[in-house]
């Protein structure tokens, strides 16, 4: 008798008749079937009307994008060829085998649609308890745009490339005027035609540059924008987030501005019209500062942490602020940031704001936009963040997770801080 177990990769069934024999219930796949179970996505739906072929459920198309978002599979290709071969998208898909151009086409069409799905996802986890606005941490971050930076017009480079294209016209048909029978190996017709429909193209990019009110306009992106920052250049977007102090993120979106200052209003709205109320404190870097923002924030009565550029560079370097502050605000800001508690609070700032910008761009594949255009480039950041929350989620709810025990222990810890210092309070009324 054979010691060996029988092989037979020929058999009638290679899986179980149920999903779950092979894999833990725990499984990220039956989380995000059940978040979507609980979703309305009755925004979809209205998208269709009632003629045309018959549709994918978008339960299902929401569910496989979120997965692949979740565990960093952000092209419509692989997502396919992963729906195949891969047991929990399989699962996810329901058997159905959606190709890439559908998919896509589903991903490009509801902007507004998955920004409500952003929303509900937030507005679960806030009705779980988490995704607390204690404290809130705003930041951005430059994502690559599908743009080669060599495909960027300016008015030297479109000047420089018409004059190059009107000199080999020039040089052929000199050539051919002459008989040169070497022309024909150097230039073809061809070549020469594709030139002149080049060159016919470049006054109406100089005149669409010059509309523009920009030095650098890119060709295949034309929302994105050159952005610098450190001495380097990005054509891409800037993508802002706001992140609970749980790193939970509660805002989101995706703008072509060079500069943030004029940023942070607008993201306290996003986390409002998400959450149904303001953040208690504000934390961010020196580029969301400005006079004007230190003033609605004390108007408004969140308490903020945010650095001018010279408060910035004395706290990370840990040297003399440079220049006195002229405006109140200023000085108020300065005199909460010099402060011991000011400074232990904004420190943390950074874990709390930047660690999603790490996980998203390392893990989850988000380096650069695969769609052009803002509104497009924006549905990929929204399908970014909420897979994002779903995956933060899902661990924070696994009871075995080392994660959930650490956090349980932390809140045994304070509350037996609290009740001993409710016992202090209590005898010394007592005495």
């Amino acid at each position: 008798m054979s010691r060996f177990l029988p092989y037979s990769p020929d058999q009638a069934y290679l899986l179980p008749p149920t999903v779950k024999e092979v894999l833990s219930e725990k499984h990220f796949c039956f989380f995000v079937q059940k978040m979507v179970s609980k979703l309305d996505l009755a925004a979809f739906e209205a998208e269709y009307g009632d003629e045309g072929g018959r549709l994918y459920d978008p339960a299902l198309m929401v569910s496989v994008w979120l997965y692949g978002y979740g565990t960093g599979i952000t092209s419509g290709r692989e997502l396919e060829r992963r729906i195949i071969e891969d047991l929990p998208l399989r699962y996810l898909a329901g058997g159905a085998q959606p190709d890439h151009w559908t998919l896509s086409a589903f991903r490009r069409r509801h902007q507004r649609a998955m920004n409500d799905v952003f929303t509900q996802v937030v507005e679960f986890i806030r009705d779980a308890g988490m995704a607390k606005l204690g404290i809130v941490a705003i930041d951005g971050t430059q994502i690559e745009a599908h743009n080669s930076k060599s495909r960027v017009d300016t008015v030297k480079k479109l000047r420089n490339q018409r004059a190059r294209f009107r000199q080999q016209i020039r040089r052929w048909q000199k050539r051919c005027d002459a008989e040169d029978k070497a022309v024909a190996a150097e230039f073809s017709s061809e070549q020469m035609e594709t030139v002149q429909q080049k060159l016919e193209t470049i006054p109406a990019r100089l005149q669409e540059l010059k509309k523009s009110g920009l030095k650098q306009l890119p060709q295949t992106d034309k929302d994105a924008r050159v952005l610098k920052k450190g001495g380097k250049s990005v054509v891409g977007y800037k993508a802002e987030t706001a992140v609970s102090e749980d790193h939970f993120i509660v805002g989101q979106r995706v703008t072509q501005a060079a500069t943030e200052n004029d940023s942070l209003l607008p993201m306290l709205e996003e986390v409002k019209h998400n959450c149904g109320e303001l953040p208690e404190k504000v934390l961010a870097d020196a580029g969301l500062y400005s006079n004007a923002n230190a003033r609605a924030m004390e108007e408004q009565g969140i308490d903020a942490y945010i650095p001018d550029s010279n408060m910035a560079a004395a706290l990370n370097r840990g040297k003399r602020v440079k220049g006195k502050a002229k405006a109140s605000e200023m000085k108020r800001m300065r005199a909460k940031l010099r402060s011991a508690a000011g400074r232990k609070l904004y420190g943390q700032r950074k874990a709390i704001a930047e660690a999603p910008f790490g996980t998203l761009k390392v893990q989850r594949d988000m380096k650069r936009f695969r769609l052009r255009g803002q509104g497009k480039t924006s549905i990929e950041f929204t399908l970014s963040c909420t897979a994002f929350n779903l995956t933060r989620l899902h661990q924070e709810l696994d009871s075995n997770s080392e994660l959930w025990q650490r956090r349980r222990a932390r809140e045994r810890k304070k509350q037996q801080g609290e009740s001993k210092m409710k016992g202090k309070i209590s005898r010394c009324k007592a005495k």
